[in-house]
C-alpha cells in the first residue's frame, strides 16, 4: 500500500495504526498462526479510511459516512444511526433515536425520562441510568459516579448516533455491561444558514427548534435550540424544556483543528409516578396518589462547556479534549432533593497507522481523567416546596482510565484486535449534616480494574464482515447504590464484573442490509436494585451469578422496486425491522434458582413498512412487538402484559420543505411500558408506568 504522509491525513480509528515493539511481537504470537489455519484463501483487504485534508472539512468531527466506515472497524456490536432515521418523526426522546437498533431496550417513563438499557444493563435502576457511558460529541453526559439524567438529551440537534454495546465501546475507554452512546452534532460545514421545525400533537405537545450553521475561511460553526411543552397523557406529567446547542470550529492548518462546544437545558417536569398492574391496564392516566398530592416533579438546570483539539503527524493523529459541566437538580418526590452537581474531566488519544512486518496495523492508545462533586441536600417535601432540612452530604468522584487498542491485519482483510482498559474509581462521601443525629454517613471506597478484550473482524468483502470477541467489562457502583452508613454497610457492595462472548456479521448485499450478533455474558455480582415504597432504592444488592444472553438482528431491505413509477427514479418498498431476544437468568442462585431475571422481554420487535415515492411522498405502517409478557420480581410472580402497538408513519420531502404525521398506538392499546423491579411483588406492588394511548403528531419542517 502507498502511503504519501504529507498530504494523507486521518480521522482517530481510521486508517492503520503504529506499533509499541512489545506490542507487535505479541500479536505476532498470538495472531499470525491462527489467522492463517482460519482463512488461508482471504484476498480481500480491509480498506483503510484515507481522506485528504482538503476532502475533509473538518478533523474534529467526521460526517457520516466517514463516521460509519470508521466505527465498523471494531470486531463487535456496534451501530451508527443517521438522523434520517428519526428525523420525520416525534422524535422527543431516547426511545425515537434508538428504537430500532436491536439490542436496546428504551421506554419512555415521562417527560423525557426513559429507562435505557443494553444487553441487559442497569435492567434495576428505574432512576439515574446506570451501565451505558452517554457522550456527547465523544465527551462524557454521565455524572463522574457513573449515573446519568436523559434531560440533556435533544434529538433534534444531533447529526447521527453512535452505538458501542458492550466492551466495544473501547474506543471511548468505557468498559461496562452496556457499553455507550455518543451523540454528535453537526459542524458548520454540513448544517445549511437556516433550518427550522414545527411540531404539534396528542396531549397538549408542541415544539419549536431553529438552527443555523456557517463556515467561511477555516471557521465554521453551528447553533441549534429547542422549546417544547407537553400536557402529558397522565395526570401530573406536563412539561417544558429549553436546550440549546453550539460548536466553534477554528481550523489550525490543514492537519489541526480545534472545536469548542456549549450546551444549554432548562427542563420542568412533573412526574406520574408508578402504579399497579391493575392500574396500569385499566386506569392508565391517572398519577399515583403520592406524587399528585405531594407535587413529585424533576426540575433541572444545567450549562456544559468542552473542547477537542486533532491535529495529525505522519501516520499519528493526536485527540486532546476537556470538558467542564454544572447543574442544579430541584426534585420533590418523598423527599426535596436539592443537588448541585460539578463535573469535569480531559482526556488525549492518538492512533497511529504505521505498517508493522509489511502489514497493516492500527494502534489506538487513550487516557482519560474524570471528576465530580455533588452537593446533596434533602428536605421535606411540602407540596412541592422545600421544606426543613434533613441531611447534607458532599459526595466526590474521581476516575482514571488507560486503554489501549491494537489492530494488525494477520493477512490481507483480517484484523487481530487486542485492546486492555485500566480503570482507577474512587467514591468518598462526607457527611455534613444528619437531622442532628452523629455524622456516620462518610466514608470512601476505590476500586481497581483490568479489562481485557480480544477479537477477530475479518472482511470477507468490501461489503460483508464477520466478526467475534471475547472480553471482560467492570462497573464499581453509583452514589445512588451505596450505603455509607457504616464501614460494614460501605464494603458489603462490590464492583460487578462480566466476561462476554460474542460472534456476528454486518453487511449489505443487493437490497439488503443485515446486522447479526449472537452474545453470552457471564455475570458475577450483578448490581441489583430492589425497589420498595416510591420505587425507590430500598438497596442495592449484588446477585451472585447471572447469565445474559441473546441475539441481536437489524434487518433494512428494498423489497420492490417500480412498482407505480419505473426508471432511474423508480418508487420503492422498503423494510427496516429490528429483533432483540435476551435470555437473563440466574445461575442457580440459591434464592432463586434459576428464574428469569426481570425488567426484560425475552423478545422484542420493531418492524416498518414504507412506500417510497420519486416526488418526494412517503407512506406506510409499523409495529411494536412484545409477543410474551415479563417478569417484574425475582420470585417470577409478577408480569406485564404481551402487547403489540400498531403505527403509521406519513409525509413529503421536496427541496427544502418536508412535512410528515407519525400516527402511534392506533388501536388505542393499553399496555405497560416500563417496569421497577423488586424481590417478590403481589397485587399491590406499584411498580409499573402505562403506556400512552393513541396519539397523532404532525411537524413541518424547512432547510436553507
Amino acid at each position: 500500500m502507498s502511503r504519501n504522509p504529507a498530504t494523507l491525513s486521518t480521522w482517530p480509528l481510521p486508517d492503520r495504526p503504529y506499533h509499541a515493539p512489545a506490542i507487535s511481537a505479541l500479536l505476532l504470537a498470538l495472531g499470525l498462526p491462527f489467522a492463517w489455519t482460519t482463512v488461508q484463501a482471504q484476498t480481500q483487504t480491509l480498506a483503510p479510511i484515507q481522506v485528504m485534508p482538503e476532502e475533509r472539512p473538518s478533523l474534529t468531527v467526521p460526517n457520516t459516512q466517514e463516521a460509519k466506515a470508521v466505527i465498523e472497524q471494531t470486531a463487535g456490536g456496534v451501530a451508527l444511526v443517521p438522523d434520517t432515521a428519526w428525523r420525520d418523526t416525534q422524535a422527543a426522546t431516547i426511545k425515537d433515536v434508538l428504537d430500532y437498533t436491536p439490542g436496546v431496550f428504551a421506554q419512555p417513563k415521562w417527560g423525557e425520562d426513559s429507562r435505557l438499557s443494553i444487553r441487559g444493563s442497569g435492567l434495576s435502576r428505574y432512576y439515574h441510568m446506570r451501565g451505558i457511558s452517554l457522550y456527547q460529541d465523544g465527551m462524557p453526559l454521565n455524572n463522574a459516579d457513573g449515573s446519568t439524567d436523559f434531560q440533556w438529551i435533544d434529538p433534534t440537534a444531533y447529526r447521527y448516533t453512535e452505538v458501542y454495546k458492550g466492551a466495544n465501546a473501547l474506543r471511548y475507554g468505557s468498559g461496562t455491561l452496556g457499553g455507550a452512546v455518543n451523540f454528535v452534532t453537526p459542524t458548520g460545514y454540513d448544517a445549511g444558514p437556516f433550518q427550522g421545525r414545527l411540531d404539534a400533537g396528542s396531549f397538549g405537545w408542541r415544539r419549536l427548534q431553529l438552527s443555523s450553521g456557517f463556515a467561511d475561511q477555516g471557521l465554521d460553526g453551528f447553533i441549534t435550540g429547542s422549546w417544547q411543552r407537553q400536557d402529558g397523557f397522565r395526570d401530573h406529567s406536563a412539561g417544558d424544556s429549553l436546550r440549546a446547542s453550539a460548536n466553534l470550529g477554528w481550523k489550525l492548518s490543514e492537519t489541526a483543528e480545534t472545536r469548542f462546544y456549549l450546551t444549554g437545558v432548562r427542563v420542568r417536569q412533573e412526574i406520574p409516578g408508578s402504579v399497579t398492574r391493575e392500574q396500569a391496564l385499566n386506569d392508565p392516566r391517572k398519577a399515583a396518589a403520592s406524587n399528585e398530592a405531594d407535587g413529585w416533579q424533576r426540575n433541572i438546570d444545567g450549562g456544559r462547556l468542552a473542547n477537542r483539539t486533532v491535529f495529525v503527524s505522519g501516520d499519528t493523529t493526536y485527540e486532546l479534549g476537556g470538558w467542564y459541566a454544572q447543574s442544579h437538580l430541584r426534585h420533590p418526590i418523598y423527599q426535596y432533593l436539592d443537588n448541585d452537581y460539578t463535573d469535569y474531566g480531559a482526556y488525549g488519544r492518538l492512533v497511529n497507522t504505521t505498517p508493522l512486518a509489511g502489514h497493516d496495523n492500527r494502534l489506538t492508545l487513550g487516557a482519560t481523567w474524570s471528576a465530580g462533586k455533588v452537593d446533596a441536600g434533602n428536605y421535606v417535601n411540602s407540596g412541592g416546596h422545600r421544606g426543613a432540612k434533613l441531611s447534607q452530604t458532599d459526595d466526590k468522584s474521581n476516575n482514571i482510565t488507560l486503554y489501549g487498542e491494537n489492530a494488525f491485519d494477520v493477512v490481507p482483510g483480517v484484523s487481530l484486535i487486542t485492546g486492555l482498559q485500566y480503570l482507577h474509581a474512587e467514591r468518598k462521601r462526607s457527611d455534613r449534616f444528619n437531622g442532628g443525629q452523629p455524622t456516620t454517613r462518610s466514608g470512601e471506597k476505590s476500586y481497581d480494574f483490568f479489562n481485557p478484550k480480544l477479537g477477530l473482524l475479518w472482511q470477507v468483502s468490501e461489503q460483508w464482515q464477520v466478526f467475534g470477541n471475547v472480553s471482560r467489562s467492570a462497573e464499581p457502583p453509583t452514589f445512588g447504590d451505596m450505603n455509607f452508613a457504616t464501614a460494614n454497610d460501605l464494603d458489603r457492595l462490590q464492583p460487578q464484573r462480566a466476561t462476554t462472548f460474542e460472534i456476528g456479521t454486518r453487511g449489505q448485499s443487493g437490497g439488503v442490509a443485515w446486522d447479526v450478533a449472537l452474545y453470552h455474558a457471564r455475570i458475577s455480582n450483578e448490581f441489583q436494585c430492589v425497589s420498595s415504597m416510591w420505587n425507590i432504592c430500598d438497596q442495592t444488592v449484588n446477585l451472585d451469578r447471572t447469565i445474559h444472553q441473546g441475539i441481536e438482528l437489524g434487518l433494512q431491505w428494498t423489497a420492490m422496486r417500480g412498482l407505480f413509477s419505473g426508471g432511474q427514479q423508480a418508487d420503492s418498498l422498503q423494510v427496516n425491522a429490528s429483533y432483540t431476544f435476551s435470555d437473563f437468568k440466574f445461575d442457580d442462585d440459591r434464592d432463586w434458582g434459576s428464574n428469569q431475571i426481570p425488567g426484560v422481554p425475552r423478545h422484542y420487535i420493531r418492524a416498518e413498512v414504507l412506500y417510497k415515492h420519486p416526488a418526494g411522498f412517503y407512506i406506510g405502517p409499523n409495529v411494536e412487538w412484545v409477543p410474551q409478557a415479563y417478569y417484574a420480581d425475582n420470585a417470577n410472580s409478577l408480569k406485564t402484559n404481551a402487547y403489540a402497538l400498531l403505527g403509521l408513519r406519513a409525509g413529503w420531502e421536496k427541496g427544502p420543505y418536508s412535512f410528515y404525521i407519525d400516527g402511534r398506538n392506533l388501536t388505542d392499546r393499553r399496555y405497560i411500558a416500563s417496569t421497577s423491579i423488586t424481590d417478590r411483588a403481589n397485587a399491590d406492588s406499584a411498580l409499573f408506568e402505562p403506556g400512552t394511548g393513541r396519539a397523532v403528531f404532525a411537524g413541518l419542517q424547512v432547510r436553507y
